[in-house]
């Protein structure tokens, strides 16, 4: 029988590396809880607070966690790490587009990726009068639930894609697509138009129009607008989107012809 505090074992009944704890450790920190307690790290990490203690000694050591009056934050090390990302690349080329959007439709705006089915937020610029949203920078969503996430989808191979997908396909709300056939129809529809819609889809009160950022055919990113459902903006919002993310693919574009290919994988 294991003991209180014995350390956790994998899914082969080994016990973690080091380096695998000090990931567990890391992924313990999230948008929710961006500062944490050494309890609160041990709890959520499930790991004994003396390795939790000794792997926060080392990684603040290396920056990638730093002392808050509250408890440990992610360090600046690490969060330079991340922006050396290509995705990290796609949002700091993004951000001037993204700020004109927001000041031009006065709405939240938002940026995401695919992972897997789910869309990883990449930035958000918030509607200081919006409805509480659900969303932070680093969360993730079922894509079949979000604009962000149909856009994206919408540039995958469809007839392939149908075979990946979760069954049944999760919901967030009642207004959340639950049907396959109703969801391709919907991406065929979003690669004619150019933009993906949802209402209600992700989270009750909100709605959204997203655009995706395509290079070399591939959707490798996208943007939306999220606003009250209720009360849609008076501006087309649509066009602003669509041309936004233009412009960010014309500037990727022009990374590409300067060389920098190792920017842009299929994956970001």
């Amino acid at each position: 029988m294991p003991t209180t505090g014995s350390e956790p074992r994998d899914s082969a009944g080994e016990t973690p590396s080091i380096l695998t704890k000090a990931f567990d450790l890391l992924r313990a920190f999230n948008a929710q809880e961006r500062v944490m307690t050494l309890s609160e790290l041990a709890r959520a990490s499930g790991l004994p607070k003396s390795t939790v203690h000794r792997l926060l000694s080392r990684l603040v050591d290396l920056g990638a966690v730093e002392h808050h009056r509250s408890g440990y934050k992610i360090g600046m090390g690490l969060l330079e790490l991340g922006a050396s990302t290509p995705a990290g690349y796609m949002r700091d080329l993004a951000m001037p587009h993204l700020t004109r959007l927001h000041q031009w439709t006065g709405q939240t705006v938002l940026m995401g990726a695919l992972r897997d089915f789910d869309v990883v937020y990449l930035e958000k610029l918030a509607q200081r009068d919006s409805p509480a949203s659900i969303v932070t920078i680093g969360s993730r969503l079922p894509a079949n639930c979000t604009a962000l996430g149909k856009a994206l989808l919408a540039h995958e191979d469809l007839d392939d894609l149908v075979d990946f997908l979760p069954s049944p396909l999760p919901r967030m709300t009642p207004r959340s697509v639950a049907s396959v056939e109703i969801l391709v129809g919907q991406l065929r529809q979003v690669r004619a138009e150019g933009v993906a819609r949802e209402i209600e889809e992700a989270q009750p009160g909100l709605a959204c129009v997203a655009a995706p950022i395509v290079m070399n055919g591939f959707a490798v990113g996208a943007i939306s607008v999220g606003f009250c459902a209720q009360q849609p903006p008076a501006v087309n919002v649509s066009g602003a989107v669509r041309a936004a993310a233009g412009r960010i693919v014309a500037e990727l574009e022009e990374g590409l012809a300067r060389g920098r290919e190792h920017w842009f994988p299929r994956e970001l």
